[in-house]
């Protein structure tokens, strides 16, 4: 997408219609023409004003509206960018675009046009505009926590830091290599180099070998309630979620595909999944069901496994990182003697299924508070730390693993005296650090980016 230079954009920049406020938000050269043909003036900078909004052509009053200018580059874009607050009704909002239509040089915004024009301007980095998108779909203070420190440059500034390391170290290789006649010289700055980038490629390898804890929080831990059929997983569910999210039936068979619902854990995100009992069915939906339920609880960081008893329902598991095991219905005063026995799973056991024990019913709500309870602290050990996490998304964390891979042969090259190849391995690695906040190279990503944001924004 190539904005041309020339053209100003517009659109609601605020919430769905009606609402007590619409906001319009202008950015680009003809804001101020903006200004002048629809309320005659242009307000001082950064002071809000009250006006009388005018359609240009008829001189008919739109709305009277707070208005507001603030000027290039001193803007959230970088441009000229004025705002309407208007009364938030569709038909004013309707009548105020049709009548910014009408004046030259002026069109809709397309998704994320707004903050691509600020990116372009320099006022965002890529890893601000991540956090900025993230900001806007928390769901969670966790995760809205972690998306202000992203906004706020948390990774953008250390990968800059980075990569001016990065750019230091390659100038005294290539010194170097300008004085290679002078073997002392070159043999200092190539020692020199490699001690800066073995330190840069150490600190790089720590960051990647915490894990993928902040992709986790912006996406949520995924628990899985898994189970033979009528094991009371669609009831569990509605229990937890507090509503009827999925259909209870006395009947097998019923859940036929993966019901998602998402939970805010005393701040932290987690989606729980319900999934259609495990059986070996013969009607063709229902395995397709039953093959979508193992695959999910397989990606599952936790399942849920939900039975009455095991002798009755002797089924395989599906392969999880983690699993507890849940027995349910015991307001119906189930035969303990055909199934699991508690003192079993309350502890020594090395067998991941049997580290947590749980008896409940989802109907009275006995035991369910229990299970919550821990679930909540799984959630919170597994997603909290002291230290923030950098990397947030995978297109972060897949450039970082190009930058260590290269200082990694770029050592290797160094210690082997191919100083040539040395500064070929430190020039990728800068390449792929630019790629994090968008200094070089990122036109192929760009659309993806802001492919998901809304219009306005």
């Amino acid at each position: 997408m190539t904005v041309p230079a020339r053209e100003t954009i517009y659109a609601l920049s605020s919430g769905s219609l009606p609402a007590a406020i619409g906001v319009v938000r202008i950015s680009g050269p003809q804001a101020k023409a903006a200004l002048l043909a629809m309320i005659g003036r242009v307000p001082a900078p950064r002071q809000a004003a009250f006006a009388t909004v005018r359609d240009p052509q008829s001189g008919g009053a739109i709305d009277q509206a707070l208005v507001l200018f603030f000027e290039g580059p001193n803007s959230e874009t970088g441009e000229d960018v004025a705002e309407f607050q208007l009364h938030g009704g569709r038909a004013v909002v309707a009548a105020t675009f049709n009548a910014l239509s009408k004046l030259e040089g002026m069109r809709m915004a397309e998704a994320g046009e707004f903050t691509r024009r600020a990116f372009e301007n320099g006022k965002l980095d890529l890893t601000a505009i991540e956090g900025l998108a993230d900001l806007i779909y928390a769901d969670t203070e966790s995760q809205r926590k972690q998306a202000i420190r992203q906004l706020q440059g948390l990774l953008g500034n250390r990968a800059e830091a980075w990569r001016r390391r990065l750019i230091e170290a390659l100038a005294l290789v290539e010194a170097g290599i300008d004085f290679s006649d002078e073997a002392d010289v070159a043999a200092d700055v190539t020692s020199r180099s490699l001690e800066a980038v073995r330190a840069l490629q150490q600190e790089i390898a720590a960051v990647l070998a915490e894990g993928r804890r902040g992709e986790r929080m912006r996406e949520g831990l995924v628990v899985a309630i898994a189970g033979p059929p009528n094991a009371g997983k669609s009831t569990l569910l509605n229990k937890i979620a507090r509503r009827d999210v999925a259909i209870v039936s006395p009947y097998a068979g019923t859940t036929r595909d993966v019901i998602e619902v998402h939970l805010d854990l005393e701040g932290f995100p987690v989606t729980l999944l319900d999934t259609a009992g495990i059986r070996e069915a013969t009607d063709p939906v229902e395995q397709e069901g039953v093959a979508r339920a193992r695959a999910r609880a397989a990606e599952a960081d936790l399942v849920l496994w939900l039975m009455e008893n095991e002798g009755a329902n002797p089924v395989s598991r599906p392969d999880s990182p983690e699993t507890w095991t849940v027995r349910t219905k015991i307001d119906l005063g189930s035969d303990q003697s055909a199934g699991y026995r508690a003192e079993e799973y309350a502890g020594g056991s090395s067998r991941p299924e049997q580290r947590h024990f749980y008896e409940l019913s989802a109907v009275s709500g006995e035991g369910v508070d229990r299970l919550l309870t821990d679930l909540t602290a799984y959630a919170r050990n597994t997603l909290e730390s002291r230290e923030p996490a950098l990397i947030t998304r995978e297109r972060q964390r897949n450039l970082l693993e190009m930058t260590e891979k290269a200082l990694k042969r770029g050592i290797l090259r160094g210690e082997e005296g191919q100083e040539d190849l040395f500064a070929e391995e430190l020039r990728l690695a800068s390449q792929s650090l630019g790629r994090i906040t968008g200094r070089v190279d990122v036109e192929d990503i760009l659309d993806v980016i802001f492919r998901d944001f809304c219009i306005g924004k």
